[in-house]
């Protein structure tokens, strides 16, 4: 009986403003046969860092996050926070 436990990406999507959806899958084995799987999820913004992240979550951000994207996302946050008149 040989239990492993591994961490996979699950689940990466796109949001309206280059945000990235991202679902890690926490999965119990047990001789090959799942046992559990359990998720966290998170949310990237445009322009965060992801160097610790899985590389096609990389290769993701690399292709969304271009510099007209990430000027949107920085200037939809700043008119969010302005305050109403």
């Amino acid at each position: 009986m040989a239990l492993i436990k591994q961490t996979v990406t699950g689940q990466i999507e796109v949001g309206e403003l280059g945000t990235i959806g991202l679902r890690t899958d926490t999965v119990v084995l047990d001789d090959g046969v799942e046992l559990n799987r359990s998720f966290h999820r998170k949310v990237l913004a445009p322009g965060d860092d992801v160097t610790g992240e899985d590389a096609k979550v990389q290769a993701v951000a690399n292709a969304v996050w271009t510099t007209e994207v990430v000027a949107a996302f920085v200037a939809a946050q700043a008119a969010a926070e302005a305050p109403a008149e």
